[in-house]
């Protein structure tokens, strides 16, 4: 079932690309030469699908060492955000992660990127108004599908590195071993740069980082009707966290820039899947997974305590289990169901030791530090199941109709069923119209919940502005989206799409004190919409895309964690409408790869941001900014039957842009951050 998924048609491939696709698997096509991101309508799911194969990664500049987020952001509709943070049709977070089809449990996100883009033939992104098997996380969904050791054998290995003292070596492989189908992936990043500059300069002061990440995946047919497939990963991340010089302390004398904190984040997960077939029109898929992750933020003690009158050492943690279940049941030739469930269970610990200075009216120091400490568990639940027909009414009209059942049980009690509508009409062989609606049930993160007993902190130098904390809530909306793909020919693929998003609810996430933690948080209303355009071009030499998003985010009403707003700026939301304070309204990406010559290419890839929010209430904005990178790359051969040496050179913001993802203003924004400053990279990597 889960290979079935993988090869949905998708408009915006060329047709004998698109003939292959419904012959061979999926992974086949992606080692074909590269195409631009196939841009399109699903049309067993009616939602808009983007997909980034494994060659059209590489071709572009950093290749397989782009971090997945970078990637993501040259598909319609994604912003950056600073800490490695996208937003996608302006939301923050509500991203939902499966591997080969496979949901991947929730864990605590920080700076550092978990997935190795190298592993993986496709990534791929879905985003409208999602049909019922997909649950929680509604707002986009990254799909990412591995490579084969059986039909995509090989690998590379190689290092990448140069500016701000960047070094990446990496390994990749899959192949057969004895009756498995194994792929292994590594990869370790030195830098100097670990999270964005809080300045306007070329390098930051104290911002080493290591990052570990590793996948392995292996898969075998049991039988003629059973395949059993096995996988795992982890990722070990270690920050320094940056400083910025000139801050008057607080209390007591400090520089600011001498600061020494740091962030440690671990991971694993792991997964395991039974695929089989009762019938020739029924396949059941079973599959159990878990996930570990942590995160531990230790300050400066001493020179946090002075500047800002307190220091705290945070730390989080979340362990999940879970099983899901899945199947699929040809009824008849016009109907086909799905239905199916996920179950898990989360464990999460909140540790801090805070501290603090007894403080006066005035809020000066009256007394030498001291230390409180909070400690909190909490175990959750989460259930979910759903049932949906895939409806043919006609050779060119589908109906996907579907009911959810959601469930949680943690800091609060709730539950939702939600009715999902998506229909598909293929107007003519070059044209596709899809409307959707869903109805949506979004738990909040639970791992980032923590509820450390205000009432201690009042007369401290950590006061907080009251005592109101009202319990997160799950977000509830309805969706809606409308969209049209066309394919003009000779490799013109052109796209839009408009959505719209009620909501009562809306989850966002801030950045509350020194720890850079985020921290869910609830507004009562919300409304979300916008318009995305995307196309794409290619010839034999040259393959080129586009894309633009006017989108809008507003909310209005703190409905939780109200302590941690000032009293002017709670009264300000709950009387009239804001952005969120990652509300953007134009993005844009582009990219380009030339075939310039044999065993040659030369790429490029822009992003383009109006500026997110900035400022009281975010009631301004940051300034527009755009940034350009370029690419050559070259393979050579050492002699006539050898695998391939590449080599590449890159240079990051070639216009050296100064710009600001941040500024330390808005709602929930903790710190200024900046992009990254122009740098080059040289990279040589050989074909397994």
């Amino acid at each position: 079932m889960t290979r079935r998924l993988a090869l949905l048609p998708l408009l915006f491939a060329a047709p004998a690309a698109a003939q292959q696709a419904a012959e061979l698997p999926a992974m086949v096509v992606q080692a074909a030469p590269a195409e631009a991101p196939r841009q399109g309508v699903a049309p067993r799911l009616g939602v808009r699908e983007v997909v980034v194969d494994r060659a059209t990664l590489e071709a572009l500049p950093q290749g397989g060492d782009a971090p997945l987020n970078q990637v993501l952001l040259q598909t319609p509709g994604v912003v950056q955000d600073s800490f490695g943070e996208i937003h996608v049709r302006g939301e923050h977070r509500g991203l939902q992660y499966r591997i080969n089809g496979l949901a991947l449990p929730e864990g605590l996100a920080g700076f550092g990127q978990v997935f190795d883009s190298r592993a993986f033939s496709s990534i791929g992104l879905l985003t409208g108004a999602l049909p019922a098997q997909y649950g929680w996380r509604t707002n986009a969904v990254v799909r990412l599908e591995t490579r084969s050791g059986l039909t995509d054998p090989g690998g590379s290995v190689g290092v990448y590195g140069g500016s701000r003292g960047t070094l990446q070596p990496h390994a990749a492989w899959a192949g057969m071993v004895q009756g498995w189908e194994v792929l292994a992936s590594g990869n370790l990043l030195r830098s100097n740069q670990g999270i964005e500059n809080p300045t306007r300069s070329a390098t930051a002061r104290h911002d080493a980082t290591e990052q570990l990440r590793g996948f392995l995946s292996a898969a075998r047919q049991l039988d003629e009707r059973t395949r059993l497939t096995l996988m795992g990963g982890t990722a070990l991340n270690r920050f320094e966290i940056p400083t910025r010089p000139g801050i008057a302390p607080a209390f007591g004398e400090q520089d600011s820039a001498s600061l020494r904190a740091r962030q440690w984040e671990r991971g694993w997960f792991g997964l395991a899947a039974v695929q089989h077939a009762l019938t020739p029109d029924v396949d059941v898929q079973v599959a159990g997974f878990t996930r570990s992750s942590s995160i531990h933020y230790l300050p400066d003690a001493s020179g946090e305590l002075a500047m800002n009158g307190v220091a705290s050492d945070v730390r989080r943690a979340s362990l999940t289990l879970g099983s899901q279940a899945d199947a699929t049941w040809r009824l008849h030739p016009d109907h086909t169901l799905r239905f199916g469930g996920q179950v898990s269970r989360e464990q999460s610990l909140f540790r801090a030791s805070s501290s603090v200075f007894p403080v006066d009216d005035a809020g000066a120091a009256i007394g030498p530090a001291f230390t409180l400490a909070d400690r909190n568990d909490r175990i959750g639940w989460q259930y979910g199941a759903y049932a949906q027909d895939e409806w043919r009414l006609t050779e060119r009209l589908t109906l996907n109709l579907g009911l959810r059942a959601d469930q949680m049980v943690g800091n609060v009690a709730a539950g939702q069923l939600s009715p999902r509508a998506n229909l598909v009409w293929r107007a003519t062989q070059a044209t596709t119209l899809h409307a959707g609606y869903a109805r949506t049930f979004t738990p909040p993160a639970q791992e980032l919940l923590a509820t450390a007993t205000l009432a201690r902190y009042q007369g401290t130098s950590n006061a907080p502005f009251s005592l109101a904390n009202d319990a997160v809530r799950p977000e509830r909306a309805h969706r809606f989206s409308l969209g049209a793909a066309h394919e003009l020919g000779h490799g013109f693929t052109l796209g839009a799409e408009a959505y719209y998003k009620s909501v009562q609810d809306l989850l966002d996430y801030g950045q509350f004190g020194n720890a850079l933690i985020f921290t869910p948080f609830n507004y009562r209303q919300g409304r979300v919409y916008g318009v995305e355009f995307s196309g794409s071009w290619r010839s034999e030499h040259w393959l080129t895309y586009a894309n633009l998003a006017l989108s809008r985010s507003a909310a209005r009403g703190i409905r939780s964690g109200q302590f941690n707003f000032e009293p002017d700026e709670l009264a300000h939301i709950a009387a009239k409408y804001v952005r969120t304070d990652h509300d953007q309204l134009a993005t844009g990406s582009a990219g380009a790869v030339y075939r310039a010559w044999e065993g040659g290419r030369i790429s490029a890839t822009t992003l383009y941001g109006s500026g997110m929010r900035r400022g009281y209430a975010n009631s301004e904005k940051l300034p527009a900014h755009a940034t350009l990178n370029l690419g050559v790359q070259q393979d050579v051969r050492l002699a006539a039957d050898a695998q391939p040496w590449t080599l590449r050179l890159d240079v990051l913001n070639l216009l050296d842009a100064r710009y600001p993802l941040r500024d330390g203003s808005g709602i929930g924004v903790g710190a200024p951050q900046f992009g990254a400053r122009r740098g080059g990279f040289v990279g040589v990597s050989r074909s397994l």
